[in-house]
């Protein structure tokens, strides 16, 4: 490839898009109470792992992620997969779709156009996520360069969609004034072999695995994440559902979080009941009395002691910091709170 041709594109990192809880602006926080507080950590299991932020700051271990959401997922087996990819073959398609200015009728223009993107880029974005699943299905793409090309076009989609960073509502009447762009996602081409990424309900999942270290950081309040992406939800499972309402939201019956509802401490007990660790991070801001009543915490600070401390001897730690948010609560002080539980001896 010529030295022009290589200039043909842009790169991307894992914090490339915008995701609420999103923690990679307190990795400096999380790790430095893992590497002072905790021995010997071989596995990480990063159990509600959203963009895989966290995941990121521990690529040196054995990573297991998981998300109750498709989309995430297959944004994890991109960054983390262990199979090995070809980095020519992700440039290649990228350069190609980029170029791509001519795209018919499809799923995401019958359905999508001139809501969170403009018709031609519904179009594109149609397009693509076609042509992804078309070569893998024809055996031109493994499995994880499927993955690292449907994460190009989810964060792609991010950057320009007409919202406020996630998909509740489009701002009808609004200017579309940045066309779809690819960029390449700069993923490890060897990860560690014995990383496994999972999409499942995390409560399922623990009885299954075990780690020297579980972060748990799950939703904090009613906000189900399902309703927020939506659309982009849609576009990585792909599989052309009828979409209604406004928004234009498929049916997410299925994907509904159990620790956004008044279930949250029940499971939350379940969970802590059923993990094997040596430690236990969790991550649950201040907001139980904050915000809005959609914005309250729904597991209380009693509630957490009392479980953990069944588990283990806590430590809580404590930062400041400006979360994102849907723009609906205004927020001064925002502080992350880590409550580590170092297990007891089960043995």
């Amino acid at each position: 490839m010529s030295a022009a041709e290589t200039k043909a594109y842009k790169t991307s990192l894992i914090n490339n898009r915008r995701y609420l809880g999103n923690k990679y602006k307190l990795l400096t926080f999380i790790t430095g109470v893992v590497n002072s507080e905790c021995d010997d950590i071989e596995t990480v299991a990063d159990i509600f792992a959203g963009t895989g932020a966290v995941s990121s700051a521990f690529t040196d271990k054995i990573i297991i992620t998981n998300d109750l959401m498709y989309s995430n997922y297959i944004c994890h087996y991109a960054w983390f997969g262990a199979e090995v990819y070809d980095p020519q073959v992700i440039i290649d398609y990228v350069v190609r779709y980029n170029a791509k200015t001519k795209c018919g009728e499809n799923y995401m223009t019958r359905n999508f156009a001139d809501t969170y993107f403009s018709k031609s880029d519904c179009a594109k974005i149609g397009y693509i996520r076609e042509d992804i699943e078309r070569n893998y299905k024809k055996g031109n793409l493994n499995k994880r360069e499927r993955a690292i090309l449907i994460t190009s076009l989810l964060y792609a989609m991010d950057k320009i969609a007409v919202t406020c960073g996630h998909y509740d509502a489009y701002r009808k009447g609004a200017e579309f004034e940045a066309s779809l762009e690819l960029y390449v996602p700069l993923a490890e081409i060897n990860n560690n072999t014995d990383n496994e990424c999972f999409n499942e309900d995390a409560n399922n999942l623990v009885k299954r695995i075990e780690a020297d270290l579980v972060y748990i950081d799950p939703p904090y309040n009613s906000r189900q994440y399902c309703d927020a992406y939506h659309l982009l939800e849609n576009v990585a499972r792909w599989e052309k559902p009828e979409v209604f309402g406004v928004a234009k939201k498929m049916d997410r019956s299925s994907m509904k979080s159990k620790y956004c509802t008044t279930s949250a401490t029940k499971a939350f007990e379940t969970l802590i009941n059923d993990i094997k660790a040596k430690y236990i991070l969790l991550s649950y801001n201040n907001m139980a009395e904050k915000g809005n009543s959609r914005s309250n915490a729904k597991i209380s600070d009693e509630d957490i002691m009392r479980i953990l401390s069944k588990k283990g001897t806590v430590k809580v730690f404590e930062e400041s910091y400006k979360a994102f948010t849907t723009g609906k609560s205004d927020i001064e002080e925002n502080a992350e709170r880590l409550f580590l539980c170092t297990c007891f001896n089960e043995e």
